[in-house]
């Protein structure tokens, strides 16, 4: 799955996910509370923590759906980076 600090970075920005119930890899952030400002400052505070860029082809609503598929998108310019 993910590594705990992306856990705690995502967590900051879904107020509706009790501290205690796990994030589940397909949860849906919109319904977590995941809105269009949370969304753009996750995205800044993933390039910086991460120092990576996101590529104008995964800006959009589907990178931000789930923790998966936003991990996935992390790991993938992770790995283009190390290249």
């Amino acid at each position: 799955m993910w590594d705990d600090q992306f856990e705690q970075l995502i967590r900051s920005f879904l107020p509706f996910l009790p501290p205690q119930e796990e994030l589940t890899p397909d949860a849906d952030l919109l319904d977590l509370g995941l809105d269009s400002l949370g969304t753009v400052q996750l995205l800044g505070t993933l390039e910086e923590v991460y120092q990576v860029r996101f590529l104008d082809s995964a800006l959009t609503m589907d990178t931000f759906r789930t923790g998966r598929v936003l991990w996935d998108t992390v790991q993938s310019m992770l790995h283009s980076t190390a290249s």
